[in-house]
C-alpha cells in the first residue's frame, strides 16, 4: 500500500522490523523492479558462479586420482593428465571469478545510479510541506547511506545461491560419492550447529536495525553541524554539538560492538563444529587404512572437499545477517518511494491559460497539519498588470499567501483563481511556469552565476542573462568577481555577500518573464543603498506583471496599486498607500507611523 505523504524520521523507522516475509517481499519487489533489465548480465554471472563451483568440487573430486596414481601406483603417464586438468580447473575458475564480479559490479553499480535517479525524481514531487517536517540531514544521511542496499539484496541473493550454496551442494556430493559413511559423521553434528545459527541471526535483527538509525543521526548530525557552521562558531556551540555528537557516536560504537559480537559469534560455533567433523573423520580414516588396507585417496578426496566446503558454508552462515542488513537499507529506500505526494494532479486537469493573470482568493481558510488556522477566510484580489502589496505584523498569513499561489501546500478551505481558473484544477507545471518567485532567503546552487540566473529559464540566451542581471543591478559586481559570470558561487553562495545573493535571486525570477511575479520581502537582505537601486529596478520589472509583494519596510511599497493589511490571518484593511495613512485608528497607520513619522506626508 502507498504511504501517505508524511516526515521521514527515525522514529517511524523503528516501527518496522525484518522478519523471514520481509526478507521474501523485498527480495519480490526488487527482482520484479530489476530483474528483466538485467536478466542476461544475472544469467552471465550466474554461468560464471556454476563454472567455479564445479571448478571447486572437481578439484577435490579428483584428489583421489591425484594420491592413488601418483603416489599408490606412481603412473606418470596419468600424472600428467592429472595435473593439465588440475591447470585448466583453475585457470577456468580465475576468469569465471572475474567475469562474474565484473559483471555483478557493472550491474549494482546500474541499480545503485537508477535507485538514485528514481529517488531525486520522487523527491521532486513530493510537496514543501514534506521537507518542513523532515529533517534535511536525516534524509540525505538515509538516502546516502541505504541506496546500495538494494544492489547488495540482489548480489547476496545470486552469489549465495549461484556459487555458495551450489559449491556446497557440489562438493557434499563429492563427499557422498568418495564415502558416504564419512558423510554421515560430518552432517550428524550438523542440527545444532544450525540451531544456534539461527538463534544469533535472530538477536542481530534489532541490532542492525538499530545500527542502521544510528549512524543516519551521526552522519545527519555532522552534517547539520557543517551547514549551521557560522551559528554554531558565532554562539560559541562547538563544545554542546561535540558532546551531542560524541553521544550518539559513542552509542553508535556500542551498537557497533554489539553486532560484531553476535555476527562473529559464528566463527567459534563453525570452527568448533569444523574441528569435530574433521577430527571425526580423520580418525575414522585412520584407523581403516591402518586395520583394512584401504586406499588413502578417497580419504583425501573426502577431506579435500570437508575443507573446501568450509568457506562457503561459513559465508553461507553469516548470509542471513548480511540479508537483513540489506533488506533494512532498502525497506528504508522504499519507504520514500513509496511516499504518495499529498498534492496529486486531478484527472484531466488542463494547462494554465493566462490573459490579464489576474489573482483571487476566495475564502482561504489554512493551517497546518498540527496547529491553529494561519488564514481564516481571506479574500483577497491582485489586479492583473498591478502591484499588490501585503503588510501586517509577523505571523499575520502574508508568507503563507505567497506559498499558497504556487502550492507550495494547498488550502484547507476555499479556492484561488488565475484569470477565473482554480489552480487546483490546473497542472501545477503550467502554473508554475506564469509565476517568478524570490523569497526572503535567498538561495543559490552549485555553479557559476550565468547558471544559477539562468535556472529562471533554461533557454534563456546569455544576452537575457546579463539583462536580466543589469535590471537586478547585479551586472556591476558580477564582473568584478575571477571569472564574471563563470565565477563558482560556493556551497550556497558563501562566497558573496547576502546583498549580492538577493541580486542573483531576483535576476533569476526577472529572466523567467513570467506574467506574475512574487516578491516576499524580496529587499529584506540588502542595505540601504542597494535597496534604493534594487527598488528602481523591481519597479522597471513590474510594469506590465500581476506582482504581489511582502514587505515589511513600508517605504518600499508606497506605490503600491493596492495594499491590504492583514492581522491574525484575516483582512482588516485595503485601499492606497496615502488612503489607508490618513486612517489613524487602522493598523496601517500605526506601522506606518512607527517605521517612519514622515512617511505618510
Amino acid at each position: 500500500m502507498p504511504k501517505r505523504e508524511t516526515p521521514l524520521n527515525a522514529a517511524q523507522d523503528k516501527k518496522r522490523h525484518v522478519d523471514s516475509g520481509a526478507v521474501v517481499s523485498v527480495l519480490r519487489r526488487i527482482i520484479a523492479e530489476n530483474g528483466r533489465d538485467h536478466i542476461r548480465g544475472y544469467a552471465f554471472a550466474i554461468l560464471c558462479l556454476v563454472l567455479v563451483a564445479l571448478s571447486t568440487a572437481f578439484t577435490a573430486w579428483i584428489m583421489e586420482s591425484v594420491v592413488n596414481e601418483a603416489f599408490a601406483n606412481k603412473r606418470a603417464d596419468i600424472v600428467w593428465l592429472i595435473c593439465a586438468s588440475i591447470l585448466a580447473a583453475f585457470i577456468l575458475r580465475g576468469f569465471a571469478t572475474y567475469g562474474q564480479a565484473v559483471t555483478l559490479s557493472k550491474i549494482g553499480n546500474n541499480i545503485v545510479a537508477r535507485y538514485q535517479r528514481r529517488l531525486y525524481s520522487h523527491l521532486m514531487t513530493l510537496s514543501v510541506g514534506f521537507f518542513s517536517e523532515s529533517r534535511s540531514a536525516y534524509l540525505a544521511a538515509q538516502v546516502s547511506q541505504n541506496v546500495s542496499g538494494i544492489r547488495d539484496v540482489l548480489n547476496l541473493t545470486v552469489t549465495s545461491t549461484a556459487r555458495d550454496l551450489l559449491t556446497l551442494a557440489a562438493l557434499v556430493g563429492v563427499m557422498f560419492v568418495k564415502d558416504w559413511v564419512l558423510a554421515l559423521i560430518v552432517f550428524a553434528v550438523a542440527p545444532p550447529l544450525l540451531y544456534a545459527l539461527r538463534y544469533v541471526s535472530k538477536r542481530l535483527r534489532a541490532a542492525t536495525r538499530e545500527s542502521v538509525e544510528i549512524n543516519s543521526r551521526v552522519l545527519g548530525a555532522m552534517q547539520e553541524t557543517i551547514q549551521g557552521i557560522s551559528i554554531v562558531k558565532a554562539f560559541t556551540m562547538e563544545q554542546e554539538l561535540e558532546r551531542k555528537v560524541n553521544g550518539i557516536i559513542d552509542t553508535a560504537e556500542r551498537r557497533a560492538n554489539r553486532i560484531a559480537r553476535l555476527s562473529e559469534r559464528t566463527s567459534p560455533l563453525t570452527e568448533t563444529f569444523a574441528g569435530f567433523a574433521i577430527s571425526s573423520v580423520l580418525a575414522y580414516a585412520a584407523f581403516r587404512s591402518i586395520y583394512n588396507d584401504v586406499p588413502p585417496g578417497a580419504f583425501f578426496a573426502f577431506v579435500t572437499a570437508l575443507l573446501m566446503a568450509y568457506d562457503p558454508a561459513r559465508r553461507l552462515a553469516k548470509l542471513q545477517v548480511q540479508i537483513d542488513r540489506a533488506v533494512v537499507n532498502a525497506q528504508m529506500i522504499y519507504a520514500i518511494l513509496d511516499t504518495q505526494p499529498a498534492q496529486r494532479e486531478k484527472p484531466g486537469a488542463q494547462d494554465l491559460a493566462t490573459t490579464t493573470a489576474r489573482v483571487e482568493l476566495q475564502g482561504v481558510v489554512f493551517s497546518y497539519a498540527t496547529g491553529s488556522p494561519i488564514l481564516r477566510g481571506v479574500d483577497i484580489v491582485a489586479e492583473g498588470g498591478k502591484t499588490t502589496a501585503l503588510v501586517g505584523q509577523s505571523g499575520a498569513g502574508k508568507s503563507t499567501i505567497i506559498n499558497l499561489i504556487p502550492r507550495f501546500y494547498d488550502p484547507t478551505e476555499g479556492r484561488i483563481l488565475i484569470d477565473g481558473q482554480d489552480i487546483a484544477e490546473v497542472t501545477k507545471a503550467s502554473l508554475r511556469r506564469q509565476l517568478a518567485y524570490v523569497s526572503q532567503q535567498p538561495y543559490l546552487f552549485e555553479g557559476s552565476i550565468r547558471d544559477n540566473i539562468r535556472y529562471g529559464r533554461p533557454d534563456a540566451t546569455d544576452a537575457e542573462v546579463e539583462e536580466a542581471a543589469r535590471l537586478a543591478y547585479a551586472h556591476d559586481f558580477i564582473l568584478t568577481q575571477p571569472f564574471g559570470y563563470d565565477t563558482p558561487v560556493g556551497e550556497h553562495g558563501m562566497t558573496l555577500s547576502g546583498g549580492q545573493r538577493q541580486r542573483l535571486s531576483i535576476a533569476r525570477a526577472l529572466v523567467r518573464n513570467a506574467p506574475i511575479l512574487l516578491l516576499d520581502e524580496a529587499t529584506s537582505a540588502l542595505d540601504n543603498e542597494s535597496e534604493a537601486a534594487v527598488q528602481k529596478a523591481l519597479d522597471t520589472a513590474m510594469r506590465g506583471r500581476t506582482v504581489i509583494v511582502i514587505a515589511h519596510r513600508l517605504s518600499t511599497i508606497v506605490k503600491a496599486d493596492k495594499i491590504i493589511v492583514m492581522h491574525e490571518g484575516r483582512v482588516v484593511e485595503e485601499g492606497t498607500h496615502q488612503v489607508l495613512a490618513q486612517r489613524q485608528d487602522g493598523l496601517y497607520a500605526r506601522l506606518n507611523n512607527l517605521q517612519s513619522p514622515e512617511a505618510g506626508h
